[in-house]
């Protein structure tokens, strides 16, 4: 089964199983997850991203840890919220960290969600119009590549200006680093999968069945033909969520609890899984690689992240790393 397999690490669990248990936020299982992944094959790792809406640890100084734990695998956003940031210091972290990790890391961005009180504190809380969120992610990333790339940028756009900006240090990686930028086929949108065709480097979906994730890889690649971009140079990443029990109720049980205390509300939870045993977990990476993921991000909806991963790296990932 030819498909790279990522993990995300869960810096929102971090901080809810904190509070839950009324003590500071201990960072150290994160990391010591991502060293498991990194020794047991793992293509990459990644973190999450949202403000005071569902608190987490921040991605960027997160990324730096996991790169100073870790020594090949890339390293990535699920999804990152450029709108909420001011671009020029965003742009500067995000270089920085791909120095300090050597070159391994990836972006997916998105828009994210204003469609509840909860979710629009995010942009309340940066000063930023909700209205504004894709317009202002089209633009941050021109610019930010830009800025990776080139000298004395300037750039008028009704959501970013900039004027003779320079900026150092670069990303180690040559073009300024990978941003794969969120599709959902479910939205509907033209403009999303025009802006993936026209900006990102590939496209993440998040809650797509497996022909429908199909079904956007293909519009995708035909826009960008359309805008004279090869589409064979697209990742095409996919982000599951799962829970791994023989118990399929179990399972169902620890990932609705788990999943509203994250979300507060049934966040696209049955779009999501599969909650029960390994066999079923592999059949649904597989049906998606099938449709033409070639890499696959798994998130355990779970309050015990060590032993879903465990129950992985022993039921599942042997499926996908047979000779």
């Amino acid at each position: 089964m030819d498909v790279k397999i990522g993990l995300l690490l869960g810096t929102r669990g971090l901080v809810m199983r904190a509070q839950r248990e009324g003590r500071a936020v201990d960072a150290g299982p994160m990391l010591d997850l991502a060293e498991r992944a990194e020794a047991a094959g793992l293509d990459s790792v990644w973190v999450g991203d949202s403000l005071v809406s569902k608190p987490r640890l921040e991605p960027v100084a997160a990324m730096a840890a996991i790169a100073a734990r870790t020594s090949r695998v890339r390293i990535g956003t699920a999804v990152m919220l450029p709108a909420i940031r001011s671009l020029v210091p965003l742009a500067h972290s995000l270089a920085t960290v791909d120095v300090l990790s050597g070159g391994r890391i990836v972006l997916a961005m998105g828009v994210g969600g204003a469609f509840t009180p909860e979710q629009a504190q995010d942009f309340a809380a940066a000063g930023v119009d909700p209205k504004s969120r894709a317009g202002r992610l089209a633009e941050m990333v021109q610019v930010m590549r830009r800025l990776w790339t080139e000298e004395h940028v300037s750039f008028d756009g009704k959501h970013v200006q900039l004027d003779d900006v320079t900026l150092y240090p670069r990303p180690v990686q040559p073009g300024g680093i990978p941003m794969l930028l969120a599709t959902h086929y479910r939205t509907g949108s033209e403009a999303q999968a025009l802006r993936a065709a026209r900006h990102g480097d590939g496209i993440m979906g998040i809650s797509d069945s497996p022909d429908e994730f199909a079904q956007t890889i293909a519009k995708v690649e035909e826009l960008a033909r359309a805008e004279g971009r090869d589409p064979a140079k697209l990742e095409r990443v996919y982000y599951m969520t799962v829970n791994i029990d023989e118990d399929a109720e179990r399972a169902r049980a620890d990932a609705d609890d788990f999943l509203m205390a994250y979300y507060g509300v049934r966040h696209w939870a049955e779009r999501w899984g599969p909650w029960g045993p390994a066999n079923a977990v592999v059949d649904r990476m597989q049906a998606f690689a099938d449709a033409g993921a070639r890499e696959l991000v798994v998130r355990f909806a779970s309050w015990d992240q060590q032993a879903q991963w465990a129950r992985f790296e022993a039921e599942v990932l042997p499926a996908f790393r047979q000779a």
